[in-house]
Order: structure tokens, then sequence, then C-alpha cells
């Protein structure tokens, strides 16, 4: 099954990039140039590999992945990410589904209060915002039957919602399934907070505020918030702060307009910042990088 997954994309991609194919939010890229980890922004998404490794670094931990296991992440979360491997004669294949955040709460909602129905685990504890999980085979038949519309512009577009929520459907039942039940169905306080503090960038939101919002005290936020995203609030807004910059600059952006753009105020803050973060400072990062765009 994966090796037809695979031929259906190399049939599909032939130079290196991203490109959309006619179901929104299903893109297939291809990477013959070994890059470095560089910072990113993941979004919810599931990140499929066909060909090759992909590498994803959270606040340390390092995630190595193929088609072996499928990246699921559930939360917007500051990564840096990388085709350590990547090379002409072995290319990095794969395929990056965006998660529509209404179609998959609508889903695990309707999971969760179905009769007989797999009960959640009454743990106290929040799963991680990004995982890797085992292909399965209700998996592999959604995914091949999902990208097998992109061959026919009008089959993907009478069937591409269709085939999506399926595919849905089987992440959720599938081994991230506690996880991205958790993030989207009842009880996705945690979530709920990363994506308005992902909104919110430029404000200076504080840890009471963000608790209030969601219900939880201080400290039971706080311990929360860190078991989904490996780093406590603070830390995850400057650290989603620097990664947009830095996308920013290395698309061409200058070091004030990208440091304005993610609510600084003093450039001279935001390069101390960016140096003690990334080791250069935000001029020498763009210059060394060129305006080469990461794949995410």
């Amino acid at each position: 099954m994966t090796h037809r997954i695979k031929q259906l994309v190399e049939s599909q991609i032939t130079e290196d990039g991203m490109i959309e194919t006619g179901i929104k939010g299903v893109s297939l890229f291809r990477v013959t140039q070994a890059t470095p980890c560089a910072p990113a922004v993941y979004e919810p998404t599931v990140i499929v590999i066909l060909n090759g490794k992909k590498e994803a670094i959270l606040n340390g931990e390092h995630y190595v992945y193929d088609n072996s296991q499928y990246m699921c992440c559930t939360v917007s979360l500051p990564v840096e990410a990388g085709t350590p491997e990547a090379s002409p004669e072995d290319p990095l294949l794969g395929v990056y589904i965006s998660l529509n955040t209404k179609v998959m709460t609508e889903l695990s909602i309707e999971i969760e209060r179905t009769a007989g129905a797999i009960k959640l685990p009454k743990s106290s504890s929040q799963p991680p915002g990004m995982s890797l999980a085992n292909w399965d085979n209700n998996f592999s038949d959604t995914l091949l039957r999902l990208l097998q519309l992109g061959e026919n512009t009008v089959d993907a577009a009478i069937l591409g919602e269709s085939r999506l929520r399926e595919f849905y459907y089987a992440v959720l039942k599938g081994d991230a399934g506690i996880a991205t039940r958790r993030a989207f169905g009842i009880g996705n306080e945690i979530a709920k907070s990363i994506e308005y503090l992902s909104l919110n960038l430029s404000k200076n939101v504080t840890i009471d505020e963000l608790a209030s919002l969601v219900g939880m005290s201080r400290a039971v936020f706080h311990r929360k918030f860190k078991q989904a995203t490996r780093m406590s609030p603070i830390q995850f807004m400057k650290s989603t702060r620097l990664n947009k910059a830095a996308m920013k600059i290395a698309a061409g952006m200058t070091v004030n307009e990208a440091a304005m753009a993610v609510g600084y105020v003093s450039s001279s803050q935001f390069s101390r910042e960016f140096k003690r973060m990334y080791g250069q400072s935000p001029k020498q990062w763009g210059q060394s990088k060129g305006l080469i765009e990461n794949i995410a």
C-alpha cells in the first residue's frame, strides 16, 4: 500500500518544492537538498513521509521520522525543521495535510458521544501536541483514496471534502487518536489557549489571563501547558515570535519589519533575544540562510 501511495505522489510532483493538490489543505512536497534544521512553526497538521527522512526539534527534543511513522501535530508549535539526508539520488518525498479545526472538533465530539466509542483514559496528564504515529491499514487506505483524487479535478472538487473527512477519522482512531481527540474534542482547553496565544503574539498575554480563559488555576494550567508543548507559556510565546520572525527574515523581510510584525517594540531587545536563541544576530542569520524557504 505504501509503495502504491509513493508511486502516485512521484507521478504528481517531479520538481523540488511544495505543490497544492486539488483538495484544500493537502499538499505534496519534494526536496533533493540536505538542509539543517531551521526555525518553523507547525500548525495543526499531519506530515507523511514516503521516501527519505525528516527531522523536527521541539524545545531540544528530536523527532526523526520516515515512511514507518507519520507526524501528527495537533496545536500550533514553534519548532526547528529540516531535511538532514535529502539528496538527488534519494529525495525527500511526502504529503502535508492541514487539520481543519472545525471538522476535527465535530468528528472528535461525535466519536466521544457515540455509544460504544473508545473512552479516553481518565488521566490528569496532557498528551503532547506533537507525536509520531505508526501507520495502520485504515490510515493507508484513506490516504490512498484521498490522494487518488488529485489525478482528476472534477473528482477532487466533488469528493475532496468527504475523502478528507474520512482521512481525519482514520487519524482520530489511529495511533495518535487519543492525543488528537484530547486536542480537538471535549476538554480541549490547552489547544484553545495555544490558539489564543498564537493569534495574540503581538500582545503581552499573561498566564493568569490564559488560565482564566480556560477555567483553570494558574498552577494546573502551567503544568498542562508544559505537558502539551514541552515549554512554559512564556517560552512558547517567545519561541513562536522568534521563529516566525526568522522565517520572515529568511523570506526577505528586513530585521526591523520582522521584529515589528511579531510584536517587538524594541529592535535591540529583539536582536538580543534572537542571538540568544539562534547564536547569531538576525542580520547574520538572514545572510547565512539567503532567501531559501524552509519546507516545514
